[in-house]
């Protein structure tokens, strides 16, 4: 080992680009001037013409709405599922009626296209008119929760 060597940025003090030749060459994303939005007229006008068509590239414009996804299912397609959903204890038997817990299969539900031909008591998070009309007519019950 070398006593009393120098370092090399000492050796390059004043030289303005440590012998990087331009500014900015010597950074980590190489010539393109960085990552994202750089170079792209935030403050040169380098690419200035390209962004000028572009209406919301600087800044946030709109609303950020966050509704509730529907996960629907039919009459038909419950009565069809019944069994199933007995065995995945999303539905119970009880003195002739079937009570069915909707949120448990992921449903928030309930819509009308089909016959309810069993007596159905149903917990759900929404119903159409229909599907509560068709549900009493046939001796059961929608309760909204």
């Amino acid at each position: 080992m070398t006593a009393g060597k120098r370092k090399k940025n000492s050796r390059q003090r004043a030289s303005h680009t440590h012998g990087w030749g331009s500014m900015k060459k010597h950074r980590g994303s190489g010539h393109k001037g960085g990552a994202g939005k750089s170079g792209t007229g935030k403050r040169a006008d380098s690419k200035k013409p390209s962004i000028w068509k572009q209406k919301n590239y600087f800044g946030k414009r709109g609303f950020n709405t966050r509704a509730i996804k529907i996960s629907a299912v039919n009459i038909a397609d419950l009565e069809e599922q019944l069994p199933t959903l007995i065995k995945e204890n999303a539905a119970k038997e009880d003195n002739g009626k079937y009570l069915i817990e909707l949120r448990k299969k992921g449903y928030n539900k309930l819509l009308g296209r089909g016959k309810a031909t069993k007596k159905m008591v149903i917990k759900v998070a929404s119903a159409s008119a229909g599907a509560i009309e068709t549900v009493r007519n046939a001796g059961g019950e929608v309760l909204l929760q």
